[in-house]
């Protein structure tokens, strides 16, 4: 009987070093992709590298507008504040033709109460149990980057709409300034056809630039409106007149640290999601590997159960369950080598999906840097080009007023002048929003 004990133990302790063993076979670690990630993330020939990221700082510290930062406290509020809450209510009737059924002998609808407990434990040999848990957690933390995409892009849309609302509303000061002049330059060129130094040609092109002007002003009234609709959606609230500063009050970062290219990987919260992905596919890989070994459980269930809540308690109400076993596959292998094949597909579309957002990030980025920093020296250009058109029509009406010039030549000056003011206003509106998507391409601020 001692020879037999040792025997027992000698064997137990084999196979407890074999399943040790073996499950550092079955069960791989994940690792980052390192042909996933180059070391060049974004174009940088434009800007600088620095180890200080714009990634890394607070949305407060990039929009410092105080009304603004009101609207967008104001958004994620209200999005934080959603709450969904499910319930879920189970009704049973029994058939007529089972044995309890057949006993009462009609269809009964029957109250029963019950307290369940159900305990199981798994002998974890294969590295199966500890891949499921981390493939739950990387499913967690996808959701909770997701979140902060969310959360990011709110921020952005917010953002852009205030800086748009400003934009509009320069535009609208230079088209009611340029329809006061157009109105000026009417009424002096009645006067001068009064003088005959023009005719009803002139007086007709005047005016109708000063219409054209007004509709012009009408369209940018109605755009402010409907942007107001929409950022008051994105709070919340019912469509109202969005409260705001002015372009000229904007100001914006010097100069935009990037950081070094892997804070696309520490800070985007797609990428976050897109990484986490991939890792609860390889986890899910490894638990379809386990699925081709030996399985040992024990499974225990025990509790109280009455039909009538007075004798719930009652001693006669006490269950209990024990089942213990050693489970080997082996008809269904075929259905497990499925699984296995398809959890290695669901694997490689994970991986190329972090490749996707890897590729997607970096154009982002550049595309961002690019629209920044060049928005200077274009505003500086059109600012050139707006005095040069400027003195233009100084210069054509006063050729004008003594007859030296056509009035077609008056007219083309105006146009051209209004033109490049508008297009100072949109340039520096571009600038601003350049800054928004360089800041939520580098991971706005969620890390």
């Amino acid at each position: 009987m001692k020879k037999l004990s040792i025997i027992i133990k000698g064997t137990a302790f084999s196979v407890v070093t074999f399943a040790v063993l073996s499950s550092c076979m079955v069960r791989k670690e994940y690792e980052r992709p390192a042909a996933a990630v180059d070391e060049k993330l974004f174009r940088t020939d434009m800007l600088p590298q620095d180890s200080t990221s714009i990634a890394n700082v607070s949305w407060k510290e990039i929009f410092t507008d105080p009304i603004l930062q009101a609207h967008i406290t104001k958004a994620l509020e209200n999005n934080l504040d959603v709450r969904i809450a499910v319930q879920n209510y189970t009704f049973q009737t029994q058939s007529i033709n089972t044995q309890f059924g057949q006993i009462i002998g009609e269809r009964r609808y029957v109250n029963q109460f019950d307290i369940t407990a159900t305990i199981g434990w798994e002998a974890d040999l294969w590295g199966k149990m500890k891949s499921q848990q981390k493939a739950q957690l990387a499913t967690y933390l996808g959701t909770l980057a997701a979140h902060k995409a969310v959360k990011s892009d709110l921020v952005a849309s917010i953002a852009s709409a205030y800086f748009q609302l400003l934009t509009y509303d320069d535009q609208k000061r230079i088209i009611e300034e340029t329809i006061k002049v157009r109105e000026n330059n009417l009424e002096t060129t009645k006067a001068l056809k009064e003088a005959g130094t023009l005719t009803e040609v002139a007086v007709q092109q005047s005016e109708a630039l000063v219409y054209n002007a007004k509709s012009l002003l009408i369209d940018i009234d109605t755009q402010i409106q409907l942007l107001e609709n929409t950022v008051s959606m994105l709070m919340g609230e019912p469509s109202q007149t969005i409260a705001r500063s002015s372009l000229r009050s904007q100001s914006l970062p010097e100069s935009l640290a990037l950081g070094y290219p892997a804070s696309l990987l520490s800070n985007r919260p797609d990428v976050m999601q897109a990484e986490f992905n991939l890792m609860n596919a390889f986890e899910l890989t490894n638990v379809a590997k386990a699925q081709f070994y030996p399985t040992l459980k024990l499974t225990g269930s025990g509790g109280v159960q009455s039909v009538d809540i007075d004798h719930l308690f009652s001693v006669n109400s006490l269950f209990a369950n024990v089942v213990a076993g050693l489970a080997q596959p082996i008809l269904n292998r075929r259905q497990i080598k499925t699984n296995y094949d398809v959890s290695l597909a669901n694997k490689e579309t994970a991986y190329l999906n972090f490749r996707k957002s890897i590729l997607m990030a970096g154009k982002e980025v550049s595309d961002a840097i690019r629209v920044f920093s060049v928005q200077d020296s274009f505003i500086d250009l059109k600012k050139k080009e707006l005095d040069s058109y400027k003195k233009s029509v100084d210069y054509s009406q006063e050729l004008v007023n003594y007859g030296m010039a056509n009035y077609l030549e008056v007219l083309n000056a105006s146009v051209n002048s209004l033109n490049a003011e508008l297009n100072i206003s949109n340039a520096e509106y571009s600038k601003m929003k350049a800054a928004v998507d360089l800041y939520q391409a580098l991971g706005g601020g969620w890390k």
